[in-house]
Order: structure tokens, then sequence, then C-alpha cells
């Protein structure tokens, strides 16, 4: 899989979120196991020939707020919600994006709004990547139809090849939706 002098990287796009766990505000499980997959499974020691295009879709409260114990008396404090949001998905891109400088893979990042499995199929119909890379959660049948799984939709709806990433099962959570 060596790049041909001058050829184009392969560009895989990996879809990233935040951990849902409460108190843990870092990389799900499911996308850092995606991640790290790619590292060893696909761009190996090959490092030039590849370019990671990271897609974070922050999805929005349907009510407009992350604690029901909160109390939002005026314009300013929806903006505050609103930048804390932003910065917390750029400390998450900052992740994969410094670990991508560390190891010498080209990257770039960006953050959408709106419905996960909705804008990353959009994205990657736009970008074109090679192919699109995201974590699993691994729900069970009944899970699943409460919950729904965005790489599910991605898989049947993206106009490019998907690979999907379960996580293992030492790494699920107690609850298993939570990631």
């Amino acid at each position: 899989m060596a790049a041909a002098e001058g050829a184009a990287p392969t560009r895989i796009m990996v879809a990233v979120n935040e951990s849902t766990i409460k108190g843990y505000p870092h990389a799900s499980i499911s996308s850092t196991g995606a991640f790290h997959w790619t590292l060893n499974k696909i761009v190996r020691t090959n490092t030039s020939a590849f370019k990671l295009l990271f897609l974070h879709v922050q999805v929005p409260d349907e009510d407009g707020f992350d604690d029901m114990d909160s109390i939002f008396a005026s314009p300013e404090d929806f903006r505050t919600m609103k930048r804390r949001d932003k910065i917390r998905g750029l400390h998450l891109l900052e992740y994969f994006v410094n670990h991508c400088h560390e190891i010498g893979v080209a990257c770039e990042a960006w953050i959408k709004i709106g419905d996960a499995k909705e804008v990353i199929c959009h994205e990657a119909n736009r970008i074109q990547p090679d192919f699109l890379v995201l974590g699993s959660r691994g729900l069970g049948p009944f899970q699943r139809v409460f919950v729904g799984t965005v790489s599910e939709f991605c898989v049947k709806h993206a106009d490019c090849p998907v690979i999907a990433i379960k996580r293992n099962a030492s790494q699920t959570p107690q609850d298993p939706v939570d990631d």
C-alpha cells in the first residue's frame, strides 16, 4: 500500500463523537476504537499514503438543555451554552488531530451541527473520501429500535464504502447505550 511518488493519499473520513457517559468529557469509546483500528489496520507505518478527515457532528438537544436542572434566564445564557458546546467539539477534534501529527499522518477536522446520521452521509457525499470509518456500539435489535444506529444508516446511505468498527465487549459500559 505504499503511495506512488506524487500520488494523492488515500482519504479516510472518520466520524467521531463525544462520550455520552456523564462526567467523561472525552472521545466516545466507539470513536476512539475506530480511530485506533484505522491506524493499526490500515495506515500502519505508511503514514504518508493516507489523509484522515475527522468529522464531529454536534447534535443539539431537542429541548435545548444539557441538564434538566439548568436555569436559563437571559439570551447570554444561551450564547454561553453554544460557546461551551463549540469548545467541547474543538477539544474532541484536538485529541485526534494531535495524535495524527505526533505520528505524521496528514489530517483535517471540522464540526457540523445536526442529525449525526444525516450530516455524516451529507459530508461523505460532499467530500467524497475513499471510504468512511465510524464506530459502532454493537447494540442488540431491541436497543436499535429505540436508540437507532448511525452506523447502520451510514452503511445504507453514504455514497462511499463504509467500515463500521464494533467496540470491544470488554469496553462496553454498564448501560450498553452509553458510549
